[in-house]
Protein backbone atom coordinates (compact mmCIF):
# COMPACT_ATOMS: atom_id res chain seq x y z
CA UNK A 1 0.00 0.00 0.00
CA UNK A 2 1.41 3.94 -0.52
CA UNK A 3 2.79 5.64 2.41
CA UNK A 4 -0.34 6.01 5.02
CA UNK A 5 -1.21 9.24 6.39
CA UNK A 6 -0.24 7.93 10.41
CA UNK A 7 3.11 6.86 11.58
CA UNK A 8 2.49 2.78 13.36
CA UNK A 9 5.68 1.58 14.58
CA UNK A 10 5.70 -2.13 16.03
CA UNK A 11 7.52 -3.19 18.93
CA UNK A 12 9.55 -5.77 17.73
CA UNK A 13 11.06 -8.56 20.58
CA UNK A 14 14.36 -9.54 18.98
CA UNK A 15 14.39 -12.86 21.17
CA UNK A 16 13.89 -15.93 18.45
CA UNK A 17 17.03 -17.14 19.04
CA UNK A 18 19.08 -19.16 21.32
CA UNK A 19 21.68 -17.58 23.35
CA UNK A 20 24.09 -19.03 25.89
CA UNK A 21 22.17 -17.34 28.87
CA UNK A 22 18.88 -19.17 28.51
CA UNK A 23 20.85 -22.24 27.68
CA UNK A 24 21.76 -21.83 30.82
CA UNK A 25 18.52 -20.44 32.68
CA UNK A 26 16.25 -22.94 30.75
CA UNK A 27 18.09 -25.27 29.18
CA UNK A 28 19.40 -26.05 25.47
CA UNK A 29 18.33 -24.13 22.65
CA UNK A 30 15.18 -22.38 24.47
CA UNK A 31 13.68 -20.11 22.67
CA UNK A 32 9.98 -17.79 23.12
CA UNK A 33 8.95 -21.03 21.04
CA UNK A 34 9.67 -23.47 23.39
CA UNK A 35 6.95 -21.85 25.69
CA UNK A 36 4.67 -21.17 22.57
CA UNK A 37 4.74 -24.46 21.52
CA UNK A 38 3.63 -26.24 24.93
CA UNK A 39 0.94 -23.71 25.36
CA UNK A 40 -2.77 -25.60 25.76
CA UNK A 41 -6.32 -24.33 26.78
CA UNK A 42 -7.44 -23.35 29.60
CA UNK A 43 -10.73 -23.03 29.49
CA UNK A 44 -13.46 -23.26 26.56
CA UNK A 45 -12.72 -21.03 23.94
CA UNK A 46 -9.48 -20.43 24.67
CA UNK A 47 -7.01 -20.35 21.49
CA UNK A 48 -4.35 -21.98 22.21
CA UNK A 49 -1.80 -23.23 21.17
CA UNK A 50 -1.00 -20.46 18.51
CA UNK A 51 1.21 -21.71 15.84
CA UNK A 52 2.64 -19.52 13.37
CA UNK A 53 1.36 -20.15 9.32
CA UNK A 54 3.31 -18.17 6.62
CA UNK A 55 6.87 -17.33 8.47
CA UNK A 56 6.79 -20.69 10.76
CA UNK A 57 9.04 -21.19 13.86
CA UNK A 58 11.65 -18.54 12.72
CA UNK A 59 14.61 -17.92 13.79
CA UNK A 60 16.05 -14.45 14.08
CA UNK A 61 19.68 -15.19 12.81
CA UNK A 62 18.10 -15.96 9.20
CA UNK A 63 18.00 -12.92 6.84
CA UNK A 64 15.68 -13.88 4.74
CA UNK A 65 13.17 -14.02 7.51
CA UNK A 66 14.16 -10.78 8.66
CA UNK A 67 13.25 -10.21 4.93
CA UNK A 68 10.25 -11.13 4.90
CA UNK A 69 9.19 -10.08 8.18
CA UNK A 70 9.62 -6.30 7.13
CA UNK A 71 7.83 -6.98 3.36
CA UNK A 72 5.11 -8.15 5.32
CA UNK A 73 4.39 -4.88 7.61
CA UNK A 74 5.39 -2.41 4.83
CA UNK A 75 2.33 -4.25 3.07
CA UNK A 76 -0.22 -3.77 5.54
CA UNK A 77 0.62 0.09 6.71
CA UNK A 78 3.36 -0.54 9.36
CA UNK A 79 5.67 2.24 9.28
CA UNK A 80 8.85 0.21 10.71
CA UNK A 81 9.89 -1.68 13.91
CA UNK A 82 10.86 -0.82 17.29
CA UNK A 83 13.32 -2.58 18.18
CA UNK A 84 13.34 -3.98 21.80
CA UNK A 85 17.06 -3.22 23.06
CA UNK A 86 18.39 -4.93 26.52
CA UNK A 87 20.83 -2.83 28.41
CA UNK A 88 21.99 -3.92 31.67
CA UNK A 89 24.84 -1.76 32.38
CA UNK A 90 28.67 -2.11 32.16
CA UNK A 91 27.99 -2.86 28.94
CA UNK A 92 26.17 -6.20 29.23
CA UNK A 93 23.64 -6.56 26.57
CA UNK A 94 21.46 -9.38 25.45
CA UNK A 95 19.54 -10.42 22.29
CA UNK A 96 21.22 -7.93 20.50
CA UNK A 97 22.42 -10.58 17.75
CA UNK A 98 19.13 -9.86 15.11
CA UNK A 99 19.41 -6.00 15.37
CA UNK A 100 23.37 -6.00 15.18
CA UNK A 101 22.82 -7.50 11.62
CA UNK A 102 19.83 -5.43 10.41
CA UNK A 103 22.37 -2.71 11.01
CA UNK A 104 25.61 -3.84 9.85
CA UNK A 105 24.36 -5.50 6.59
CA UNK A 106 22.00 -2.35 5.29
CA UNK A 107 19.17 -4.78 5.17
CA UNK A 108 15.99 -5.13 5.20
CA UNK A 109 15.45 -1.56 4.10
CA UNK A 110 12.80 -0.74 6.36
CA UNK A 111 12.55 1.84 8.97
CA UNK A 112 13.64 0.70 12.58
CA UNK A 113 13.84 2.64 15.83
CA UNK A 114 14.99 1.20 19.56
CA UNK A 115 13.09 0.93 22.74
CA UNK A 116 15.50 0.66 25.88
CA UNK A 117 13.72 -2.63 28.09
CA UNK A 118 15.77 -1.13 30.85
CA UNK A 119 14.02 -3.91 33.56
CA UNK A 120 15.51 -6.79 35.02
CA UNK A 121 14.64 -10.56 34.56
CA UNK A 122 13.45 -12.79 36.72
CA UNK A 123 12.43 -16.16 36.02
CA UNK A 124 8.79 -16.16 36.85
CA UNK A 125 8.57 -13.70 33.93
CA UNK A 126 9.35 -16.63 31.67
CA UNK A 127 8.41 -19.41 33.18
CA UNK A 128 5.27 -20.69 35.23
CA UNK A 129 7.70 -23.15 37.27
CA UNK A 130 9.24 -19.95 38.27
CA UNK A 131 9.30 -17.75 41.56
CA UNK A 132 11.62 -14.90 42.11
CA UNK A 133 14.93 -15.49 41.27
CA UNK A 134 16.66 -12.48 39.31
CA UNK A 135 18.66 -13.74 36.59
CA UNK A 136 19.93 -10.63 35.52
CA UNK A 137 19.67 -7.36 37.17
CA UNK A 138 19.46 -3.70 35.62
CA UNK A 139 22.09 -1.53 36.52
CA UNK A 140 22.98 2.13 36.46
CA UNK A 141 26.81 2.63 36.80
CA UNK A 142 26.71 6.28 36.43
CA UNK A 143 27.24 9.20 33.89
CA UNK A 144 30.43 7.04 32.14
CA UNK A 145 28.08 4.42 31.44
CA UNK A 146 25.08 6.55 29.94
CA UNK A 147 28.19 7.76 27.77
CA UNK A 148 29.24 4.37 26.89
CA UNK A 149 25.27 3.33 26.18
CA UNK A 150 24.99 6.31 24.36
CA UNK A 151 27.91 5.31 21.84
CA UNK A 152 26.68 1.49 21.61
CA UNK A 153 23.49 3.35 20.05
CA UNK A 154 24.59 6.17 17.98
CA UNK A 155 25.60 4.04 14.92
CA UNK A 156 21.89 3.25 14.84
CA UNK A 157 20.89 6.94 15.22
CA UNK A 158 22.64 7.77 12.60
CA UNK A 159 21.37 5.39 9.76
CA UNK A 160 19.42 6.17 7.51
CA UNK A 161 16.43 3.93 8.29
CA UNK A 162 16.25 5.03 12.09
CA UNK A 163 13.24 6.89 12.40
CA UNK A 164 12.60 10.53 13.53
CA UNK A 165 10.66 13.01 14.85
CA UNK A 166 10.87 16.55 13.99
CA UNK A 167 14.62 15.17 12.22
CA UNK A 168 15.15 13.47 15.40
CA UNK A 169 15.79 9.76 15.94
CA UNK A 170 12.97 8.25 18.15
CA UNK A 171 14.42 6.43 21.11
CA UNK A 172 11.62 5.24 23.85
CA UNK A 173 12.46 3.67 27.29
CA UNK A 174 10.15 1.33 29.23
CA UNK A 175 10.75 2.14 32.59
CA UNK A 176 11.43 5.42 32.46
CA UNK A 177 11.35 6.49 36.76
CA UNK A 178 13.60 3.65 37.12
CA UNK A 179 16.98 6.00 35.59
CA UNK A 180 18.38 7.53 38.53
CA UNK A 181 18.42 11.51 37.55
CA UNK A 182 16.52 10.94 33.94
CA UNK A 183 16.47 14.42 33.87
CA UNK A 184 20.24 14.05 33.75
CA UNK A 185 20.07 11.18 31.51
CA UNK A 186 18.05 13.00 29.15
CA UNK A 187 20.42 16.54 28.98
CA UNK A 188 23.67 14.13 28.61
CA UNK A 189 22.28 11.97 25.71
CA UNK A 190 20.93 15.45 24.07
CA UNK A 191 23.64 17.10 24.03
CA UNK A 192 26.06 13.93 22.88
CA UNK A 193 23.54 13.95 20.40
CA UNK A 194 24.20 17.52 18.99
CA UNK A 195 28.04 17.44 19.44
CA UNK A 196 27.52 14.20 17.01
CA UNK A 197 25.65 16.00 14.25
CA UNK A 198 22.40 14.84 15.28
CA UNK A 199 19.63 17.50 16.20
CA UNK A 200 18.94 15.87 19.18
CA UNK A 201 16.80 12.71 20.50
CA UNK A 202 13.38 12.69 20.74
CA UNK A 203 12.65 10.75 23.74
CA UNK A 204 9.15 8.91 24.13
CA UNK A 205 8.36 7.39 27.89
CA UNK A 206 6.23 4.10 28.38
CA UNK A 207 3.63 4.48 30.95
CA UNK A 208 0.21 2.86 31.81
CA UNK A 209 -0.38 5.70 33.92
CA UNK A 210 -2.23 8.86 32.46
CA UNK A 211 -0.94 10.97 35.44
CA UNK A 212 2.64 10.12 35.06
CA UNK A 213 2.11 12.30 31.62
CA UNK A 214 3.30 15.78 32.84
CA UNK A 215 5.52 14.49 35.33
CA UNK A 216 7.30 12.64 32.11
CA UNK A 217 7.62 15.99 30.17
CA UNK A 218 8.87 18.09 32.70
CA UNK A 219 11.66 15.96 33.19
CA UNK A 220 12.36 16.35 29.37
CA UNK A 221 10.46 13.61 27.48
CA UNK A 222 9.30 14.79 24.04
CA UNK A 223 6.04 12.14 24.41
CA UNK A 224 4.62 9.64 26.13
CA UNK A 225 3.18 6.43 24.85
CA UNK A 226 0.79 5.61 26.65
CA UNK A 227 0.45 1.31 27.36
CA UNK A 228 -3.44 0.99 28.25
CA UNK A 229 -3.41 -2.54 28.87
CA UNK A 230 -2.17 -3.69 32.49
CA UNK A 231 -5.04 -1.38 34.61
CA UNK A 232 -7.04 -3.35 33.53
CA UNK A 233 -6.25 -6.39 34.91
CA UNK A 234 -5.96 -4.60 38.36
CA UNK A 235 -8.94 -2.17 37.67
CA UNK A 236 -11.96 -2.70 40.16
CA UNK A 237 -15.15 -2.49 38.74
CA UNK A 238 -17.59 -3.48 41.63
CA UNK A 239 -17.14 -4.54 45.37
CA UNK A 240 -18.63 -8.04 43.70
CA UNK A 241 -15.80 -7.77 40.96
CA UNK A 242 -13.19 -6.84 43.36
CA UNK A 243 -13.99 -9.96 45.53
CA UNK A 244 -13.57 -12.53 42.54
CA UNK A 245 -10.35 -11.28 41.63
CA UNK A 246 -8.99 -11.49 45.14
CA UNK A 247 -10.01 -14.70 45.58
CA UNK A 248 -9.13 -16.32 42.45
CA UNK A 249 -5.42 -14.65 42.66
CA UNK A 250 -5.15 -16.17 46.47
CA UNK A 251 -6.70 -19.19 46.11
CA UNK A 252 -6.57 -20.21 43.01
CA UNK A 253 -3.51 -18.23 41.70
CA UNK A 254 -5.55 -17.47 38.69
CA UNK A 255 -5.12 -14.09 36.29
CA UNK A 256 -7.60 -12.32 34.60
CA UNK A 257 -9.62 -13.81 32.11
CA UNK A 258 -11.37 -10.72 30.09
CA UNK A 259 -13.17 -10.26 26.67
CA UNK A 260 -11.51 -8.79 24.40
CA UNK A 261 -14.79 -7.50 22.10
CA UNK A 262 -15.78 -5.86 25.70
CA UNK A 263 -13.12 -4.65 26.75
CA UNK A 264 -10.70 -3.20 24.17
CA UNK A 265 -12.87 0.48 24.23
CA UNK A 266 -10.69 0.99 27.06
CA UNK A 267 -7.56 0.72 25.37
CA UNK A 268 -7.54 4.43 25.24
CA UNK A 269 -8.57 7.82 26.58
CA UNK A 270 -8.86 11.08 26.00
CA UNK A 271 -5.19 11.72 26.42
CA UNK A 272 -4.53 9.71 23.50
CA UNK A 273 -5.73 13.27 21.47
CA UNK A 274 -2.91 15.34 22.68
CA UNK A 275 0.49 15.82 20.25
CA UNK A 276 2.69 14.37 23.01
CA UNK A 277 0.42 11.47 23.48
CA UNK A 278 1.62 8.44 21.47
CA UNK A 279 -1.67 6.22 21.88
CA UNK A 280 -1.04 1.64 21.18
CA UNK A 281 -2.88 -1.10 19.36
CA UNK A 282 -3.69 -4.08 21.38
CA UNK A 283 -4.18 -7.12 19.08
CA UNK A 284 -4.67 -9.54 22.12
CA UNK A 285 -2.94 -10.49 25.28
CA UNK A 286 -2.61 -13.67 26.52
CA UNK A 287 0.17 -14.11 29.03
CA UNK A 288 -0.31 -18.09 29.73
CA UNK A 289 2.42 -19.65 27.74
CA UNK A 290 4.69 -18.12 29.65
CA UNK A 291 2.44 -18.27 33.50
CA UNK A 292 -0.14 -20.41 32.56
CA UNK A 293 -3.10 -20.20 34.93
CA UNK A 294 -1.92 -17.17 36.35
CA UNK A 295 -1.29 -15.35 33.18
CA UNK A 296 -3.97 -12.44 32.32
CA UNK A 297 -5.81 -13.35 29.44
CA UNK A 298 -8.42 -11.90 26.71
CA UNK A 299 -10.28 -14.25 25.09
CA UNK A 300 -12.87 -13.25 21.57
CA UNK A 301 -10.18 -11.32 20.11
CA UNK A 302 -10.74 -11.41 16.48
CA UNK A 303 -9.92 -9.82 13.27
CA UNK A 304 -13.03 -7.79 13.36
CA UNK A 305 -12.80 -6.46 16.82
CA UNK A 306 -9.25 -5.13 16.35
CA UNK A 307 -10.15 -3.56 13.42
CA UNK A 308 -13.25 -1.69 15.36
CA UNK A 309 -10.09 -1.06 18.13
CA UNK A 310 -7.97 0.65 15.21
CA UNK A 311 -10.16 2.48 13.73
CA UNK A 312 -10.81 3.76 17.36
CA UNK A 313 -7.31 4.44 17.73
CA UNK A 314 -6.74 6.03 14.76
CA UNK A 315 -9.38 8.74 15.36
CA UNK A 316 -7.27 9.85 18.39
CA UNK A 317 -4.15 10.85 16.18
CA UNK A 318 -6.61 12.45 12.85
CA UNK A 319 -5.47 16.16 13.57
CA UNK A 320 -2.27 15.86 14.76
CA UNK A 321 0.25 16.91 12.62
CA UNK A 322 2.14 14.39 10.58
CA UNK A 323 5.33 13.82 12.94
CA UNK A 324 3.45 13.41 15.75
CA UNK A 325 0.62 11.02 14.02
CA UNK A 326 2.46 8.24 15.89
CA UNK A 327 0.74 4.98 17.04
CA UNK A 328 2.61 2.17 18.64
CA UNK A 329 1.69 -1.34 17.87
CA UNK A 330 1.74 -3.67 20.66
CA UNK A 331 3.25 -5.81 19.39
CA UNK A 332 4.75 -7.40 15.78
CA UNK A 333 6.08 -10.63 17.36
CA UNK A 334 5.54 -11.18 20.98
CA UNK A 335 3.76 -14.57 20.73
CA UNK A 336 4.37 -16.06 24.36
CA UNK A 337 2.40 -13.07 25.15
CA UNK A 338 -0.30 -13.50 23.08
CA UNK A 339 0.30 -10.14 21.53
CA UNK A 340 1.57 -10.37 17.71
CA UNK A 341 -0.08 -9.51 14.58
CA UNK A 342 2.18 -12.08 12.29
CA UNK A 343 -0.31 -14.29 10.69
CA UNK A 344 -0.82 -17.71 12.87
CA UNK A 345 -2.78 -20.84 11.50
CA UNK A 346 -6.16 -19.96 12.58
CA UNK A 347 -6.97 -16.24 11.51
CA UNK A 348 -3.76 -16.35 8.82
CA UNK A 349 -3.27 -12.49 7.81
CA UNK A 350 -7.11 -11.92 8.91
CA UNK A 351 -4.91 -9.02 11.55
CA UNK A 352 -3.09 -7.55 9.60
CA UNK A 353 -6.15 -6.87 6.37
CA UNK A 354 -7.89 -5.55 9.50
CA UNK A 355 -5.08 -3.21 10.33
CA UNK A 356 -5.15 -2.42 6.39
CA UNK A 357 -8.73 -1.68 6.05
CA UNK A 358 -8.78 -0.02 9.14
CA UNK A 359 -6.03 2.63 7.70
CA UNK A 360 -7.37 2.74 4.35
CA UNK A 361 -10.87 3.63 6.05
CA UNK A 362 -10.11 6.09 8.41
CA UNK A 363 -6.53 7.97 7.56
Amino acid sequence: MERPNVRIIASYLPQFHPIPENDEWWGKGFTEWTNVGKATPLFKGHYQPKVPADLGYYDLRVPETREAQAAMAREYGVEGFCYWHYYFGNGKRLLERPFNEVLASGKPDFPFCLGWANHSWEDKQFNKEGGNKLLIEQLYPGEQDYIDHFNIVLPAFKDHRYIRVDDKPLFLIYAPFDIPQVADFIALWQKFAKDNGLQGIHFVANTHKVEDIDPLVKLGFDAVNILRLYHLFFHEYSIVERAVVKVKRLLFKRGQFLDYKKYFKYFQGKEDYLEHCYPCLFPNWDHSPRSGRAGHIFYNSTPQAFKKHAASVLDTVKDKPYQHKIIVLKSWNEWAEGSYIEPDLKYGRGFLEALKEAIEENT
